[in-house]
């Protein structure tokens, strides 16, 4: 089916851009969502207006995420978690974890996705990790991991 998508769609297309996509993707995921509408020469006159509008919206966010980069860049979170004997923790301390502790410094919801570890922390220490917000904005983060008492 071809469809013009009517708004941004991460690893698929833009808004504006027409592409040919399988039957099921557009009538179950994409039309019902608003993502895209099938190209009929009405949606093919609307082009401009949308590609128009998409990036201005695109702008807008791209500012909204640099400037929460800002904010978060250079950040320190603090994490406890219990410790074994052995001197390493019972769990670990994954991207879940700081994810949800820099929703609470930011007062924004920061998605567990948009978090970088290299892997999961399973000792007490300074670590680094990555916020990347946006395919172009990214952010360093410290996080303290220490023994709970």
């Amino acid at each position: 089916m071809r469809v013009v998508f009517l708004k941004d769609v991460t690893r698929v297309a833009e808004a504006g851009e027409v592409q040919d996509v399988s039957d099921g993707f557009a009538r179950n995921y994409l039309i019902p969502q608003g993502l895209a509408a099938q190209a009929t020469a009405d949606q093919l006159k609307r082009i401009e207006k949308i590609k128009k509008a998409a990036e201005s919206q695109r702008l807008k966010e791209l500012k909204d995420v640099e400037e929460l980069a800002k904010r978060l860049e250079g950040v320190t979170v603090t994490l406890k978690s219990k410790v074994a004997p052995s001197g390493k923790y019972y769990g670990a301390i994954t991207n879940v974890q700081v994810a949800e502790q820099l929703s609470k410094l930011t007062e924004r919801e920061v998605e567990r996705r948009l978090v970088e570890m290299p892997e999961p922390i399973h000792e007490p220490g300074t670590y680094t990790a990555v916020v990347r917000l946006h395919p172009q904005v990214a952010s360093n983060i410290n996080v303290v991991a220490e023994a709970e008492e």
